[in-house]
C-alpha cells in the first residue's frame, strides 16, 4: 500500500502503526499493528480510540492483510474479529461493512485497499464538512466546555468537536476553552488539553465534577462534544459524563452541541436504549498505573461500576452538527435520522 500519514496512523512499507495515546501526552510512541490479534490488543487498550480512527485502523489493517496475501476466508475471520473490538462505536461496523462489500469482489485486494484509501480519504473530508458546518453556531467570545477527545487524534483530519472549535478559533471567536479531564482514562486532560496546547488555542483543565459550578458561574457559553453512536431518534452515545454535562446545559440554559460524521448514525438503531454499553476494567477506576508502576487509591476487592459511555438523551440537544449541515432537534422530531419505509 502506499505511504500514509495522519496525526494517529501511519503506513509505512506495507505495515500499519499506531500512536500510543496511551503514552501522550508525554511520549509519541508509535507501535505497530501487524495482526488482527495486536489491533484488537491496541483498540481494547484504548491505545488507538476515536470511533472514527477505530474504522480507519480496522479499514487500513484489512487492506494490508489482502495485499499480503491473506485467503478471503481469512480475511472473513479477521474481520469479524475486528468488528466485535468496540460494540458500541457504529464507525467501525459501517466501514467494515463497506470493507466486506470490497471482500467479495473478484480482485479483492485490489478493491479492498481501495476502499480503505477511500474511508480514509472520506473521513478527512467530514470533518472539514463539519468544521464547516459548526463554526457558524459559535459567536465571537465565545467560553466553550467540551468532553473526552474528538481532535485529529480521533480522526484522520482534524477532528469533529474538536475540529469545530480549533476552526471558530482560527477566525477568532473562541476566548476560552474549558477541557473536561474525562474518566476513566483522562482523555481530556491527557490528550484534548495536549492538541489546543500545541496549536496554541487558550484552554483551561477541570476536573469533571467542575463544570456545575463554571455553569453557575456564567462562564460556559455552549457545550460541544463528539459521539460513537447516534440512534435514529437522536439519542447519543458517548464517553461516560456527557449526559452530566447535558443535563446541566439543560438547566442553565446552556447550548448542547453534537459534532460527528454521518458515519455515526445508526438508522437501525431506534433509541439509545439499544445501544451496547461497553464495561470497562475496575482498575480504570480504583488506581493509576504508568512507568512509575501502579498506585491505588480504593479498597482491595471493591466492586467497581465502570461504563464507557452513557447515552443522552434527544430532548436535551441544540443541534446535531453533521458533515451534512446542522440538524435541528424539529428535524429529529420529524424523523430525519429514521430509515426511509419503502412504499
Amino acid at each position: 500500500m502506499q505511504t500514509l500519514q495522519t496525526t494517529s496512523l501511519k503506513i509505512i512499507d506495507n505495515q500499519l502503526w499506531i500512536l500510543d495515546q496511551q503514552a501522550l501526552p508525554q511520549q509519541k510512541n508509535w507501535l505497530i499493528a501487524a495482526t488482527t490479534e495486536q489491533l484488537v490488543d491496541h483498540i481494547h487498550a484504548l491505545r488507538v480510540r476515536g470511533a472514527p480512527l477505530i474504522g480507519l485502523s480496522a479499514s487500513l489493517l484489512l487492506a494490508i492483510q489482502a495485499r499480503q496475501g491473506m485467503s478471503r476466508q481469512a480475511l472473513t475471520e479477521s474481520l469479524k474479529t475486528l468488528r466485535a473490538s468496540r460494540p458500541t462505536a457504529v464507525n467501525l461496523m459501517n466501514n467494515l461493512d463497506r470493507m466486506l462489500q470490497a471482500l467479495s469482489a473478484e480482485d479483492y485486494v485490489t478493491a479492498m485497499v481501495t476502499e480503505a484509501l477511500r474511508l480514509t480519504g472520506e473521513d478527512r473530508q467530514l470533518c472539514e464538512h463539519i468544521a464547516d458546518a459548526g463554526t457558524p453556531q459559535i459567536p465571537a467570545g465565545s467560553r466553550i466546555l467540551t468532553h473526552c477527545n474528538t481532535g485529529g487524534l480521533a480522526t484522520a483530519g482534524i477532528g469533529t468537536a474538536l475540529g469545530v472549535i480549533l476552526r471558530a478559533w482560527q477566525q477568532g471567536n473562541v476566548a476560552q476553552v474549558w477541557v473536561g479531564e474525562t474518566r476513566p482514562l483522562l482523555q481530556g486532560g491527557r490528550l484534548t488539553a495536549w492538541e489546543l496546547s500545541e496549536a496554541g488555542v487558550p484552554c483551561q483543565l477541570i476536573t469533571d465534577s467542575m463544570a456545575a459550578a463554571l455553569m453557575a458561574e456564567g462562564k460556559v457559553d455552549a457545550v460541544w462534544v463528539g459521539a460513537d453512536r447516534i440512534a435514529a431518534n437522536g439519542d447519543v452515545a458517548n464517553k461516560i459524563g456527557t449526559y452530566s454535562l447535558a443535563v446541566l446545559a439543560h438547566y442553565h440554559r446552556i447550548p448542547f452541541y453534537v459534532a460527528a460524521p454521518h458515519t455515526t448514525l445508526d438508522r437501525q438503531c431506534p433509541s439509545g436504549s439499544h445501544i451496547p454499553i461497553e464495561q470497562r476494567a475496575a482498575s480504570e477506576v480504583t488506581g493509576v498505573s504508568g512507568s512509575f508502576g501502579t498506585v491505588s487509591w480504593a479498597p482491595e476487592n471493591i466492586r467497581v461500576h465502570n461504563p464507557a459511555f452513557d447515552v443522552t438523551p434527544a430532548a436535551l440537544i441544540s443541534g446535531w452538527v453533521l458533515d451534512t449541515g446542522m440538524v435541528t432537534p424539529q428535524q429529529v422530531a420529524g424523523g430525519i435520522f429514521r430509515p426511509a419505509v419503502a412504499d
